[in-house]
C-alpha cells in the first residue's frame, strides 16, 4: 500500500485572551484562529505489523519524544479498539517549528483524526470527536477544519466561512516557549471580550482591539520577543504584530504581498539568526 500524504497547517492566533479557570486545571480562553499556508506533511499506511510505526525527520523534528501527541493518539484509539488492530506507520516531515505557538503538534493530530474518520477507518460522532481531541490537548479541535474560528470563553466554537485575506511574516528566535510554564504564570484573568452575537469580530478594526494576554508574561521571561515586537512594529505598512498562542513565535501582518516580503527583507538583516518566512492566511 502506497501512502497517502495529509497536509498539517499552522494555526496563528490573531487574539487570545485568558478569562478564567477550568476544574480540570486548564484555563478558559477566548481566540480568534486562522491558518497559513505553512504545513507539516503527513504521510500515512496501514503496515503488517504487531506495532504503530511514527517518525519524524525535517528542519524541525530535532528532539521530538516519543510521547508524542501521534503515540498518544494512536495508544488512545487502539485502547477504544476503534481501529480493530489495524497499524499504520506514520511519517511526518516537520516544517512548523516546535513551541512556536503555531500548533504543529496538536494541527498532526488533527489531521490524522480526520484522516482516520474521512476514510471510514474509524466511526465516531461529532460528541465522540470533541470528547477524544480534548484528551490529547485544547487545540486538537481547532485543526479538524481549516476555516477561521472563534473560539468563546464558553467552549463554544464557532466557524467563520469569509476567508480573511492577509499576508503575514512569522518570526521565531532561537529559542522556543514552554506552554505549560507560560500559562502556570498567568495570575489575572480579562473580562469576556468575544461576544456570540457580535457580528465582524475577524474585521482588522475589532482585532486591533483585542490582544494576546499571554504576551506580557513571555516578554517578561524572555525580553528578546518584546524586541522582536517593537522591531517588527516599525516596519513599513505593517497592520498588526502580536504573538501567537503561548509563543515564541510573533506575527506580522500585511494587507499585499509586496508589503511582507519587504518587512521580511528588512527584519532579516537586523535578526539574521531568526527563523522568518513570508507567508499568507488560507
Amino acid at each position: 500500500m502506497n501512502f497517502k500524504i495529509i497536509k498539517s497547517y499552522a494555526k496563528i492566533n490573531l487574539s487570545l485572551g485568558v478569562t478564567g479557570k477550568l476544574k480540570s486545571g486548564y484555563h478558559k480562553i477566548e481566540t480568534l484562529v486562522s491558518f497559513i499556508n505553512l504545513y507539516d506533511k503527513i504521510s500515512i499506511k496501514k503496515i503488517n505489523r504487531k506495532n504503530h510505526k511514527i517518525f519524524f525527520y525535517g528542519k524541525f523534528s530535532k528532539g521530538i519524544k516519543k510521547n508524542n501527541t501521534i503515540f498518544n493518539i494512536l495508544k488512545i484509539l487502539d485502547k477504544k479498539k476503534l481501529l480493530n488492530g489495524q497499524k499504520f506507520f506514520i511519517k511526518i516531515q516537520k516544517n512548523i517549528p516546535q513551541k512556536s505557538g503555531l500548533g504543529g503538534g496538536s494541527i498532526n493530530a488533527s489531521s490524522i483524526i480526520k484522516y482516520l474518520v474521512n476514510k471510514n477507518i474509524i466511526y465516531l460522532s461529532k460528541r465522540a470527536i470533541e470528547k477524544l481531541t480534548n484528551k490529547i490537548g485544547s487545540d486538537v479541535k481547532l485543526g479538524l477544519d481549516y476555516k477561521n474560528k472563534i473560539l468563546y470563553s464558553n467552549g463554544k466554537l464557532k466557524k467563520i466561512l469569509k476567508k480573511k485575506r492577509l499576508f503575514v511574516i512569522i518570526i521565531k528566535p532561537n529559542f522556543g516557549c514552554s506552554t505549560s510554564m507560560i500559562y502556570k504564570k498567568v495570575k489575572k484573568f480579562t473580562s469576556q471580550k468575544l461576544k456570540t452575537r457580535k457580528k465582524e469580530q475577524f474585521s482588522l478594526v475589532s482585532i486591533l482591539k483585542l490582544e494576546n494576554d499571554l504576551e506580557k508574561i513571555a516578554f517578561k521571561v524572555y525580553p528578546k520577543l518584546n524586541h522582536i515586537k517593537l522591531f517588527m512594529e516599525t516596519l513599513p505598512n505593517i497592520k498588526l504584530a502580536r504573538m501567537t498562542g503561548s509563543g515564541s513565535s510573533i506575527v506580522g501582518y500585511f494587507k499585499t504581498k509586496n508589503s511582507a516580503i519587504n518587512g521580511a527583507k528588512i527584519f532579516k538583516k537586523k535578526y539574521k539568526n531568526y527563523w522568518c518566512i513570508v507567508s499568507k492566511t488560507i
